[in-house]
């Protein structure tokens, strides 16, 4: 056998025994006449010492290994000499006296080092490139062994309370849910696709009307998307759908799940509150200027627009007569905000469309930009009894369209929270976000839109409604939030075949598309399909959260980069022209052909 004992396991009560090991060099250290190795496998590092006076052979064929190299070392567990203890390691108590080693593989000298190194970054395409190596660092390890503990978590937590792990196909049917799909050609239907899932959302719902009632899966999803430090080409979500349930069902169980888990597995987090708050889609945006908002710090925005319709604001007056508001964000001086600080935040709502007033309390009333004295007396004196400031304290105050301004200044406040770090790196501020609208207006298409997706419910489920004025429906949708981050969505879906059809007349398709896209979804719906809904959280965004993460390839094992290519197989890639004929495919003005 390569090895009886792990580098993990050896501790002080197998002192005295014979043990054989195998793993990585990870560091050597020669001292004259000992030589002094760390051996790394998967579950440790433990100390294997040389002697040449004691053991030659072994001694010698040390002193040629080199880092990375795969070796089996056999030996006798000894007591560390007292005052050469390691109180950081487990193994640090004990060392292996080298009697036999054996090299099972050799290595090249590494393009990276694998250690991690204050201060020192190894750039992300170099890594991407060599991920097999990258890999063996232990900050990574620890990241992919968190993971595994929270889908096992999951697993073990739903399978504990009724629900079923079941798988849905890969390969499928393009349907519009919200971005591109990957489509994959079909060899025996020329000119037909299957597509990859955006989501397995229309076979879950299947799943309810199978009977199924309470349904999950670790599901592996892929969009066709610009990437970002969150989002990947393809990515894990846990898939949950249950029948017979209304809103409060799916938000109490997912909540109860996530609150356990982060107990359990997250101990050096620390969520903000229990039970989580709920927001509405309109009161997140008026509060934190965004849909997933941060609440680990304080910064809301503030409606000053009476305040300023009355005194007739000149710079501000146009907004005011078109319907828009005055919003404000306030930094308090305490939060540590200097000129640098003020100018960048200024800056960026110059770039975002905005000319901001700036105003500063001071002993004697306010300071500012060239807007703030344009402010007459009356106007001066209504700010200072509305917002109250302490002396030193910054606001920052824009006019506009209400969700514009409010999303402006929501940028503004995320910049500021990184750049002062008001939000404490410990704290898990989960939310719920609510009452979204049913619909979006796609002015450049001049349509609706579904602003979850087509399958959610609307609220009130009124046909009449629904056809006379779409703008004042609500839906059943919610997301979960955490952070800045929208870690899950999910709704009610619409369990009536008639209703779905109507939903998809609003959104501009024609009896023929709605019958080609969904008519096997419409068919079902009218076999008894139960009321039913449910969400879907991503897998990579909760353990980049808790493994403190700042992107999500940091949590997958073989990530794309930024441009969703994977640098170490170099695909996407050119394919034989043989396998293009077999598709029916050809390709034209192709760069790679040239």
């Amino acid at each position: 056998m390569y090895k009886t004992h792990t580098c993990g396991e050896v501790n002080v009560s197998h002192i005295g025994q014979s043990v054989t090991l195998a793993g990585w060099v990870h560091r050597i250290r020669h001292h004259g006449g000992m030589l002094f190795l760390d051996l790394r496998d998967r579950f440790g590092l433990l100390q294997i010492v040389a002697d040449g006076a004691r053991s030659p052979a072994a001694f010698q064929q040390l002193a040629e290994v080199r880092p990375e190299w795969v070796i089996q070392v056999q030996g006798r567990v000894e007591r560390r000499p007292p005052g050469t203890e390691n109180p950081s390691l487990p193994s640090g108590e004990i060392e292996v006296l080298a009697e036999n080693v054996r090299v099972l593989n050799p290595s090249r000298p590494l393009p990276f080092p694998l250690e991690e190194r204050k201060g020192k970054s190894i750039d992300e395409s170099l890594r991407l490139k060599y991920r097999y190596l990258d890999l063996r660092r232990a900050r990574l390890q620890r990241n992919l062994e968190l993971r595994h503990r929270v889908v096992l978590f999951i697993r073990n937590y739903l399978a504990e309370r009724g629900f079923l792990e079941i798988e849905t196909p890969i390969l499928f049917k393009a349907t519009p849910e919200g971005a591109r799909d990957y489509l994959v050609p079909s060899r025996l239907y020329p000119g037909h696709f299957y597509a990859l899932p955006q989501s397995p959302q229309q076979l879950k719902q299947l799943l309810m009307i199978a009977g199924i009632e309470r349904y999950f899966q670790i599901a592996r999803c892929f969009r066709d998307e610009d990437q970002r430090g969150d989002r990947q080409p393809e990515f894990t979500q846990l898939d949950l759908e249950m029948a017979f349930v209304e809103r409060e069902d799916i938000l109490n169980t997912v909540e109860a799940l996530f609150t356990e888990l982060i107990t359990r597995l997250a101990p050096h987090k620390r969520l903000l509150t229990v039970p989580w708050p709920r927001l509405s889609y309109h009161e997140a945006l008026l509060r934190y200027g965004s849909d997933k908002p941060d609440l680990r710090f304080g910064l809301e925005l503030q409606d000053l627009t009476e305040c300023f319709r009355e005194a007739d604001f000149i710079p501000f007056r146009a907004a005011l007569q078109s319907g828009g508001s005055v919003r404000c964000l306030r930094l308090p001086p305490s939060s540590g905000w200097g000129r640098a600080q003020q100018n960048t935040a200024e800056k960026m709502l110059l770039e975002q469309g905005y000319i901001p007033l700036v105003l500063i309390r001071t002993e004697s009333g306010w300071s500012g930009n060239s807007l703030a004295r344009r402010m007459n007396e009356t106007l001066r004196q209504r700010l200072l009894e509305r917002l109250q400031p302490q002396v030193g304290e910054l606001c920052l105050i824009v006019a506009g369209e209400t969700f514009a301004v409010s999303k402006a200044l929501g940028n503004v406040r995320l910049w500021l929270r990184d750049a002062l770090k008001l939000a404490p790196p410990d704290v898990l501020a989960f939310a719920w976000v609510v009452d979204f609208p049913m619909f979006e207006w796609n002015a450049e298409e001049g349509r609706w839109e579904a602003a979850h997706h087509p399958f959610t419910r609307p609220r009130p489920a009124d046909p009449e409604l629904l056809e006379r004025a779409p703008q004042e429906l609500l839906s059943e949708a919610y997301d979960m939030v955490c952070n800045g981050y929208e870690l899950a969505s999910g709704s009610i879906r619409i369990h009536e075949s008639d209703l779905q059809r109507r939903v998809f007349r609003v959104l501009g398709l024609s009896e023929a598309q709605i019958q080609q896209k969904f008519g096997h979804l419409l068919e079902a719906l009218d076999f008894g399909a139960p009321p039913h809904g449910g969400i879907a959280p991503g897998i990579d965004r909760l353990v980049m959260l808790l493994a403190d993460e700042p992107n999500i390839r940091e949590v997958i094992a073989f990530p794309k980069n930024q441009a969703a290519r994977d640098l170490m197989a170099d695909a996407p890639s050119p394919v034989e022209e043989r396998q293009l004929r077999e598709l029916h495919l050809k390709i034209e003005n192709s760069q790679e052909k040239k």
